[in-house]
């Protein structure tokens, strides 16, 4: 099955100029959300992941049934003062500007192996932050997966940890 089939490409969203790649008609294909989340976890599994970490907000949807398909723990990373109790921020640089994520001070265990889940991988700033706040907590980061990667934007080269994509667009 060809998963880019199910993916809806909206022009101008959420600026001018920008192509949004659309998983929400992917989720509502039972047969092809299946296949997404079979074939991310055969690309998963040989980490042997204890934690699936996703990534605000379409990353939970991606992460919450992979960890179920993996029998593996979840936890989020959202953005600033969005999760309850004691949290743990990290402040990273963008393009123009700062952005910080954060995670519950008790969601990753020191040696816990830890794969970084997200919808898409663009420039890969966000998946970078995760991996750096994860390792910074005590979690081996393992892996990090995605459906989409947009190789045109080169954000694989900012993932110090094996990545896996289902899909990629060169432009």
């Amino acid at each position: 099955m060809d998963l880019k089939e199910h993916i809806r490409a909206i022009p101008d969203f959420p600026k001018p100029g920008i192509l949004f790649y659309d998983i929400s008609t992917l989720l509502a294909h039972p047969h092809a959300w299946r296949m997404t989340v079979e074939r991310l976890a055969e690309a998963v599994r040989p980490h042997r992941p204890d934690l699936l970490m996703g990534i605000e907000s379409r990353g939970f949807l991606v992460a919450a049934p992979l960890a179920y398909a993996l029998g593996s723990g979840f936890a989020m990373v959202r953005k600033q003062g969005k999760l309850p109790g004691n949290t743990v921020r990290f402040t990273y640089d963008l393009e123009y500007g700062t952005d910080t994520i954060e995670v519950q001070e008790d969601a990753v265990a020191p040696g816990q192996r830890v794969v970084i889940v997200d919808d898409l991988i663009a420039t890969g700033g966000t998946m970078a932050a995760a991996i750096d706040l994860v390792a910074r907590r005590g979690g081996e980061v393992v892996g990090a997966a995605c459906i989409i990667e947009l190789n045109f934007l080169n954000g694989r080269s900012r993932i110090p940890v094996p990545l896996a994509s289902m899909v990629s667009y060169d432009s």
